[in-house]
Protein backbone atom coordinates (compact mmCIF):
# COMPACT_ATOMS: atom_id res chain seq x y z
CA UNK A 1 0.00 0.00 0.00
CA UNK A 2 1.12 3.35 -1.06
CA UNK A 3 0.69 5.25 2.29
CA UNK A 4 1.90 8.66 0.96
CA UNK A 5 -0.86 8.21 -1.34
CA UNK A 6 -3.65 9.07 1.00
CA UNK A 7 -5.88 12.17 1.09
CA UNK A 8 -8.10 14.56 3.11
CA UNK A 9 -11.63 13.93 2.07
CA UNK A 10 -14.24 16.30 4.37
CA UNK A 11 -14.84 17.09 7.74
CA UNK A 12 -18.07 16.77 9.97
CA UNK A 13 -18.74 18.37 13.24
CA UNK A 14 -22.52 17.10 13.74
CA UNK A 15 -23.46 13.00 13.83
CA UNK A 16 -26.22 14.06 11.17
CA UNK A 17 -23.86 15.19 8.41
CA UNK A 18 -21.90 12.41 8.57
CA UNK A 19 -22.33 10.27 5.09
CA UNK A 20 -23.46 6.56 4.47
CA UNK A 21 -20.08 4.46 4.96
CA UNK A 22 -19.27 3.54 1.57
CA UNK A 23 -16.19 1.55 2.71
CA UNK A 24 -14.14 0.18 5.69
CA UNK A 25 -12.96 2.42 8.58
CA UNK A 26 -10.10 2.92 10.59
CA UNK A 27 -10.55 5.03 13.53
CA UNK A 28 -7.87 6.92 15.60
CA UNK A 29 -9.23 8.11 19.33
CA UNK A 30 -7.86 9.21 21.83
CA UNK A 31 -7.42 12.38 24.67
CA UNK A 32 -6.72 15.96 23.76
CA UNK A 33 -2.80 16.41 22.90
CA UNK A 34 -1.89 12.89 23.04
CA UNK A 35 -0.84 13.03 19.71
CA UNK A 36 -3.61 11.83 16.85
CA UNK A 37 -2.51 14.32 13.95
CA UNK A 38 0.91 13.08 14.69
CA UNK A 39 0.77 9.66 14.12
CA UNK A 40 -1.51 10.23 10.86
CA UNK A 41 1.22 12.56 9.29
CA UNK A 42 4.06 9.72 10.19
CA UNK A 43 2.20 7.12 9.14
CA UNK A 44 1.66 8.28 5.68
CA UNK A 45 4.35 10.43 5.36
CA UNK A 46 3.26 13.38 4.94
CA UNK A 47 3.90 16.38 7.08
CA UNK A 48 1.10 18.41 6.94
CA UNK A 49 -2.05 15.92 5.73
CA UNK A 50 -3.43 16.13 9.47
CA UNK A 51 -3.18 20.02 11.20
CA UNK A 52 -1.15 19.35 14.27
CA UNK A 53 -1.52 21.81 16.97
CA UNK A 54 0.04 22.62 20.64
CA UNK A 55 -3.55 23.22 21.98
CA UNK A 56 -5.44 20.99 23.31
CA UNK A 57 -9.64 20.53 21.87
CA UNK A 58 -8.24 21.92 18.16
CA UNK A 59 -9.57 18.94 15.99
CA UNK A 60 -13.63 19.46 17.27
CA UNK A 61 -14.60 17.36 13.63
CA UNK A 62 -14.44 13.93 12.77
CA UNK A 63 -11.62 13.90 9.68
CA UNK A 64 -11.72 11.44 7.29
CA UNK A 65 -8.77 10.35 4.70
CA UNK A 66 -8.70 7.88 2.11
CA UNK A 67 -6.17 5.12 0.77
CA UNK A 68 -7.18 2.76 -1.40
CA UNK A 69 -10.29 0.43 0.00
CA UNK A 70 -10.00 2.38 3.33
CA UNK A 71 -11.10 5.63 4.69
CA UNK A 72 -9.29 6.78 8.23
CA UNK A 73 -11.14 8.41 10.56
CA UNK A 74 -9.57 10.77 13.13
CA UNK A 75 -12.33 11.48 16.01
CA UNK A 76 -11.94 14.60 18.44
CA UNK A 77 -9.72 13.97 21.19
CA UNK A 78 -11.98 13.26 24.38
CA UNK A 79 -11.05 14.60 27.80
CA UNK A 80 -10.02 18.37 27.37
CA UNK A 81 -11.68 20.74 29.90
CA UNK A 82 -11.31 24.12 28.97
CA UNK A 83 -14.19 23.55 26.46
CA UNK A 84 -17.95 24.34 27.23
CA UNK A 85 -20.58 21.77 28.33
CA UNK A 86 -22.49 22.36 25.10
CA UNK A 87 -18.95 21.27 23.13
CA UNK A 88 -18.76 18.84 24.82
CA UNK A 89 -22.07 17.68 24.37
CA UNK A 90 -21.63 18.17 20.62
CA UNK A 91 -18.13 15.99 20.68
CA UNK A 92 -20.09 13.08 22.71
CA UNK A 93 -23.21 13.24 20.25
CA UNK A 94 -20.99 13.15 17.50
CA UNK A 95 -18.20 10.49 18.65
CA UNK A 96 -20.81 8.36 20.53
CA UNK A 97 -23.19 8.14 17.50
CA UNK A 98 -20.42 7.45 14.86
CA UNK A 99 -18.77 4.58 17.03
CA UNK A 100 -22.30 3.14 17.45
CA UNK A 101 -23.74 3.74 13.84
CA UNK A 102 -24.41 0.02 12.67
CA UNK A 103 -24.36 0.76 9.25
CA UNK A 104 -20.50 1.87 9.58
CA UNK A 105 -18.07 -1.04 9.20
CA UNK A 106 -15.24 -0.06 11.26
CA UNK A 107 -12.29 -2.76 11.18
CA UNK A 108 -10.09 -1.23 14.08
CA UNK A 109 -9.72 1.15 16.08
CA UNK A 110 -6.03 2.57 16.75
CA UNK A 111 -7.00 3.84 20.73
CA UNK A 112 -3.86 6.14 21.57
CA UNK A 113 -2.49 6.44 25.17
CA UNK A 114 -0.02 8.88 26.03
CA UNK A 115 3.07 6.31 27.26
CA UNK A 116 4.38 8.63 29.98
CA UNK A 117 1.26 8.68 31.94
CA UNK A 118 -1.05 5.67 33.37
CA UNK A 119 -4.21 5.75 31.27
CA UNK A 120 -6.39 8.53 32.22
CA UNK A 121 -10.20 7.41 33.32
CA UNK A 122 -11.47 8.62 30.12
CA UNK A 123 -9.22 6.41 27.91
CA UNK A 124 -10.26 3.20 30.60
CA UNK A 125 -13.61 3.94 29.64
CA UNK A 126 -12.64 4.17 26.05
CA UNK A 127 -11.10 1.15 26.41
CA UNK A 128 -14.07 -0.71 28.13
CA UNK A 129 -16.52 0.66 25.38
CA UNK A 130 -14.36 -0.40 22.53
CA UNK A 131 -14.24 -4.08 24.35
CA UNK A 132 -18.48 -3.74 25.13
CA UNK A 133 -18.91 -2.54 21.55
CA UNK A 134 -16.64 -5.38 20.22
CA UNK A 135 -14.66 -3.18 18.07
CA UNK A 136 -11.59 -4.54 17.33
CA UNK A 137 -8.89 -2.14 18.75
CA UNK A 138 -4.89 -1.69 18.84
CA UNK A 139 -3.68 0.57 21.82
CA UNK A 140 -0.49 2.44 20.51
CA UNK A 141 1.36 3.94 23.16
CA UNK A 142 2.24 7.44 21.90
CA UNK A 143 5.31 9.33 23.09
CA UNK A 144 7.45 6.97 23.65
CA UNK A 145 10.93 8.91 22.72
CA UNK A 146 10.01 11.00 25.73
CA UNK A 147 10.83 8.21 27.87
CA UNK A 148 14.62 6.93 29.14
CA UNK A 149 15.25 3.09 28.88
CA UNK A 150 14.44 2.64 32.66
CA UNK A 151 11.72 4.87 32.99
CA UNK A 152 9.72 3.19 29.65
CA UNK A 153 10.48 -0.22 31.09
CA UNK A 154 8.64 0.86 34.28
CA UNK A 155 6.03 2.07 32.38
CA UNK A 156 5.67 -0.93 30.13
CA UNK A 157 5.39 -3.25 33.43
CA UNK A 158 2.84 -0.64 34.95
CA UNK A 159 0.83 -0.98 31.87
CA UNK A 160 0.08 -4.44 32.50
CA UNK A 161 -1.90 -3.55 35.68
CA UNK A 162 -3.26 -0.04 34.69
CA UNK A 163 -5.03 -1.43 31.19
CA UNK A 164 -7.84 -4.08 31.64
CA UNK A 165 -7.05 -7.31 29.71
CA UNK A 166 -3.73 -6.22 29.15
CA UNK A 167 -2.77 -9.48 28.40
CA UNK A 168 -5.32 -10.16 25.31
CA UNK A 169 -3.99 -6.71 23.67
CA UNK A 170 -1.79 -5.75 20.76
CA UNK A 171 -0.08 -3.14 22.22
CA UNK A 172 2.47 -0.55 20.15
CA UNK A 173 5.13 1.91 21.57
CA UNK A 174 4.98 5.07 19.04
CA UNK A 175 7.19 7.87 18.24
CA UNK A 176 6.55 10.52 15.62
CA UNK A 177 9.92 11.72 16.43
CA UNK A 178 11.72 8.70 16.03
CA UNK A 179 9.15 6.16 13.92
CA UNK A 180 9.33 3.78 16.63
CA UNK A 181 6.34 1.70 15.58
CA UNK A 182 5.14 3.34 12.33
CA UNK A 183 5.91 0.42 10.29
CA UNK A 184 4.31 -2.14 12.85
CA UNK A 185 1.37 -0.20 12.73
CA UNK A 186 1.59 0.12 8.71
CA UNK A 187 1.61 -3.84 8.92
CA UNK A 188 -1.48 -3.73 10.78
CA UNK A 189 -3.25 -1.55 8.09
CA UNK A 190 -1.69 -3.48 5.42
CA UNK A 191 -3.54 -6.51 6.84
CA UNK A 192 -6.94 -5.12 7.04
CA UNK A 193 -6.96 -3.98 3.67
CA UNK A 194 -5.99 -7.43 1.81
Amino acid sequence: MNFAAAEFRASYGVFEQLPKPEKSEIVFSGRSNVGKSSLINRLFGRKNLARVSSQPGKTATINFYALGDLYFADLPGYGYAKVSRAEKERWNRLIGGYLSDPERDIALVFQLVDMRHSPTKDDLSMIEYLVESELPFVIVLTKADKLNKSEREKRLEALKTELPYYEQLTVVPFSAVTDEGVERLREIIDEISE
